[in-house]
């Protein structure tokens, strides 16, 4: 019986030992992934739809690339109590959780907020959150005036994940709190303790906590009236005990907040990176000692403009996971190209069908042609030859190196609208007896509320391909009364004794002054003084801008006519610098007239233009009426809207022109401006001052009456020799 039980508890070891080898054997080592990619979290600006979480990705650090087509990855409405939020900040927990905080704030609505927003996720793509109103949970708060730019970081000794921001109380400062999440990170289970005290007692926002070598870095933006930039607090312990170091670690004299610090992959060096808001631009340092920062701007790029943000480190599968769920698609950013043929401000991306139209200029050899698409580390563009686009689109891959590729097919269309590349507005066009070209006159736009101080002139023989004349006038040096709002010029060529001058009507401030040259493309010389400073008498409403210059053939007279919400008109002196006493006449269009009066001469009329509703609308156009007379009496068309939008081209704004005869024929073209294309139409109010000007065929019917023009991307031909 012993031999029994001996024998079978042989076998019993024995079979133990197999199954222990034999699962050890097949049992797979868990390999933990290394870093290898860079996720950037930010948002983009002061507006309702720019305070969102937006994502963007990177394989080296330097070079990001905006996912989900620089929309926010989270709605601001669904997680916050203002319908906004700002300065997010990201933080891989010890526990593999990943820990979102961010600012509860909709600028809109003011600076003030009292409230900061807790998210958690498993895997950077859901995300749960949770809202903190620091006024109400804590007492001694009650009254706090805002609550910015929270941050996390895991403290090793309380086994606790600590929330930290800054606060400010009415009659004080901005301090830097702390306060620990509850073990969920739904909120905050401790009451907010000061964290660092300033020695000088300075406003102190936008903390940001990195440990090297067993010390706790605080970088923050301490500011008062004279002084702002980014100062470093070392301390040994995480909760207390920092000391203020000497001197500032931006690199740089522009004004900066929302410091970020993280630790590049596989190496010893440390990206501070900063925004620099009043820039609207990022910069990034680099450093191995948390003390000394070179500036590596030449390396960093975007194909986004961020606000105050944070980078986490992550894994190629965590990348993969991102773009699998909010996809990467080149913009507008990556496919600036070199070429200089290329009309930048309007290629046209349509990410669904995965197209791009490139529009270029008059006379580019589209058998032949190279795009250059910018390519910056990280990014490789294919094919990178020539290629011939007359017949059909060619297939490009946008590949961001290890990570995702993009194909889209990509045409190429010769636009001859815009006109002028770049952003202007306003256009008046004059030919030149003189030097027998074509002269455009626009107001320089792309500047924030109208705030151009300069006018530029373009020269050309074929009302198509347009010389940049430079500057001819210019506020800041050339004009005594006014230094801002430079808008809507005219400008008329006139022989005075034998010799051709050239006359620049022009609105100032809302003033009208005038400028005299002997030449179209200038330089001009201004009076010194405004020619039109008043409304009319008995006129309420409006502005003085908006000149328009006119030579009636029949007369030899030359008229000048102005104003916004009402229209006046005056004939000029020889000298055609002063208003002829007691011409000056109120005129009566319909209440259709907002401004832009344009007046030409054809076939025994006298066509008056002018435009309606507001610059900034989507519906301006432009509408006319006939007289007898350059200060006549009105007869105003039954159908009298002759140019507006064409939504299905994406043609929004269309108004304020200018109309040009091609001299020995009958032959009629319309200048005038539109929202630029493709972006003016999702910008809102800024569309009206980031317009772009367009020339287009004006016909008449038999009876004299202007038949609707029909506004084209393609733009007309080149004029024949």
């Amino acid at each position: 019986m012993k031999q029994i039980k001996s024998a079978f508890l042989i076998i019993s070891v024995s079979l133990i030992l197999v199954l222990f080898f034999s699962c050890s054997s097949t049992k797979k080592t868990v390999v933990k992934e290394n870093n290898s990619a860079y996720l950037f979290v930010y948002f983009t600006g002061n507006a309702k739809t720019d305070e969102a979480i937006r994502f963007a990705i990177s394989n080296n650090g330097y070079n990001f690339y905006a996912l989900n087509g620089n929309q926010p990855v989270i709605a601001s409405e669904t997680i916050s109590t203002t319908g906004g939020v700002r300065d997010p900040h990201i933080l891989r927990g010890a526990d593999g959780t990943f820990y979102m905080t961010v600012t509860d704030l909709q600028t809109a609505n003011g600076w003030e907020n009292q409230s900061i927003v807790l998210l958690k996720s498993a895997d950077l793509v859901n995300w749960t959150s949770s809202k903190v109103d620091v006024s109400k949970v804590f007492e001694n708060f009650e009254d706090v005036k805002r609550v910015w730019a929270p941050q996390t970081i895991y403290d090793t000794k309380a086994k606790k994940y600590m929330v930290y921001f800054s606060m400010l109380q009415p009659g004080g400062t901005d301090i830097v709190y702390y306060a620990y999440a509850n073990k969920d990170f739904t909120a905050l289970e401790t009451a907010p303790q000061q964290l660092f005290y300033s020695p000088i007692n300075r406003s102190c926002i936008d903390a940001d906590i990195i440990e090297k070598d067993g010390k706790f870095h605080l970088f923050m933006k301490t500011e008062d009236e004279k002084d702002k930039g980014i100062k470093v607090a070392v301390s040994d312990k995480l909760t207390s005990g920092y000391v203020l170091q000497e001197g500032y670690v931006d690199q740089t004299s522009e004004s900066v907040e929302g410091s970020g610090v993280f630790k590049l992959n596989n190496s010893d060096t440390y990206i501070l990176m900063y925004d620099m808001y009043r820039k609207g631009k990022y910069q990034f340092t680099s450093s191995t000692d948390l003390k000394n920062f070179k500036v590596i701007d030449e390396n960093v790029s975007m194909d986004f403009h961020p606000r105050h943000g944070t980078v986490l480190p992550i894994t190629k599968t965590e990348a993969d996971a991102l773009i699998a769920k909010f996809g990467w698609t080149p913009n507008e950013e990556i496919l600036k190209t070199k070429s200089e043929a290329v009309k930048q401000n309007n290629v046209i991306i349509d990410a669904e069908n995965k197209k791009i139209l490139l529009p270029v200029k008059n006379g580019t050899d589209l058998t032949y042609f190279n795009p250059e698409f910018k390519t910056n580390a990280g990014l490789l563009v294919s094919p990178s030859a020539p290629q011939d686009f007359s017949q059909k689109a060619v297939k490009y891959d946008f590949e961001l190196e290890g990570l995702t590729k993009a194909s889209y097919d990509v045409e190429v269309a010769v636009r001859n609208n815009p006109a002028l590349a770049g952003y202007y507005a306003d256009p008046e066009i004059l030919y030149s007896n003189k030097d027998k070209r074509f002269h455009l006159y626009p107001t320089s736009d792309g500047f924030d509320s109208w705030s151009g101080y300069y006018f530029k002139s373009f020269s050309s023989a074929n009302l198509v391909d347009w010389t940049d004349d430079g500057v001819i006038l210019d506020f800041k040096k050339d004009v005594s009364w006014t230094d801002k709002n430079a808008w809507a010029p005219a400008a008329a060529e006139k022989k005075i004794n034998g010799q051709y001058k050239y006359f620049f009507y022009y609105t100032g401030e809302a003033k009208i002054g005038v400028a005299v040259s002997d030449n179209p493309q200038g330089p001009f010389t201004d009076i010194g003084k405004p020619l039109i400073a008043t409304k009319p008498n008995g006129i309420t409403r409006g502005q003085v801008i908006d000149p328009d210059v006119f030579n009636d053939p029949v007369s030899g007279k030359s008229y000048l006519y102005w104003g916004n919400g009402f229209m006046v008109g005056a004939e000029l002196n020889d000298d055609m610098i002063s208003l002829k006493e007691n011409t000056l006449t109120v005129l009566k269009p319909d209440g259709t007239f907002r401004e832009g009066t344009e007046v030409f001469y054809r076939k025994g009329k006298y066509y008056f233009l002018w435009s309606q509703d507001d610059t900034r609308s989507e519906n301006y156009r432009v509408r006319y009426a006939t007289s007898d007379s350059p200060l006549g009496n009105f007869t105003i068309p039954k159908n009298n809207l002759i140019l507006a939008k064409d939504p299905s081209l994406g043609i929004y704004g269309t108004g304020h022109n200018s109309v040009i005869q091609i001299p020995g024929t009958d032959e009629w073209y319309i200048v005038y401006h539109r929202f630029t294309i493709p972006k003016g139409i999702t910008m809102g109010r800024a569309a009206g001052f980031n317009r772009e000007v367009c020339i287009d065929r004006l016909y008449f019917d038999e009876e004299g009456n202007i038949i609707a023009v029909k506004p084209t991307l393609e733009g007309i031909q080149p004029l024949k020799k």
